[in-house]
C-alpha cells in the first residue's frame, strides 16, 4: 500500500541564490506545485502576494531567518534548508522564529520524504521538531559534536521534554487560519 502524500497539489515557495538547489527542490517535489525565489526582495513580493502551504527557505544569501519572520507573520509552515548556516545558532534561531523544521541540503534527494513526515505531523497536530530530531538527531550530533546543547542547556532539555517552542508556535498558531476560524 502506497504512502498518503501531504504533498501532492501544494503550493511550495523555494527560496535560495543558487539555481541547481531550486531546480533540484522543484525536480524532487515534482507532486507539488512550486514557486521560486533567488533574493530576499523577490521572496518577500512572493510571500504578499502569494498563498503557500509550506515555505522553503536558505539561511545564507537570501536572509533566509528575516524571511522566516515574514513567513510565520503569514501563517505559512517554514521549513529552513542550509549548507553554510548549519550549526547550532542557526537551528536554535530557527526555532524560536517559529520554523517547523531545519534541514541540511545534503538530504536534498530525501526533501520529498522528509517534507511529507511534516506535513503529516502537521496534519495531525503532531510536533514537527519530534519528526525531525527522530530522524536527524543522529545526523546533527555528528555535524555538531556530542555535547553540542550544553550551551543552551535549560532550552533543549525543556524542548527535549516537550517540543514546545514558546514563541514560534505561539506566533504560527496566531497566524494560522485553521486555528483562528475554531475561535481558540
Amino acid at each position: 500500500m502506497a504512502e498518503e502524500s501531504y504533498l501532492k497539489g501544494k503550493r511550495i515557495l523555494a527560496v535560495d541564490d543558487e539555481e541547481d538547489v531550486l531546480e533540484t527542490i522543484k525536480d524532487v517535489l515534482e507532486e507539488a506545485i512550486v514557486s521560486v525565489a533567488q533574493s530576499y526582495q523577490e521572496a518577500v513580493d512572493k510571500i504578499n502576494e502569494g498563498v503557500f502551504d509550506l515555505a522553503i527557505l536558505d539561511i545564507m544569501g537570501v536572509d533566509g531567518l528575516a524571511l522566516l519572520e515574514k513567513t510565520v507573520d503569514k501563517g505559512i509552515p517554514t521549513v529552513m534548508l542550509t549548507a553554510h548556516a548549519m550549526n547550532p545558532e542557526a537551528l536554535l534561531a530557527s526555532i524560536k522564529k517559529g520554523a517547523i523544521s531545519y534541514l541540511p541540503k545534503e538530504m536534498l534527494a530525501d526533501l520529498d520524504r522528509i517534507l511529507n513526515d511534516l506535513m503529516a505531523a502537521l496534519a495531525h497536530g503532531k510536533p514537527t521538531w519530534k519528526v525531525l530530531f527522530d530522524k536527524l538527531g543522529d545526523f546533527f550530533d555528528e555535524k555538531f559534536g556530542p555535547d553540542w546543547k550544553e550551551k543552551d542547556k535549560a532550552f533543549w532539555s525543556e524542548f527535549s521534554r516537550t517540543y514546545y517552542v514558546g514563541k514560534g508556535i505561539q506566533s504560527r498558531l496566531l497566524h494560522d487560519h485553521r486555528v483562528l476560524s475554531k475561535g481558540i
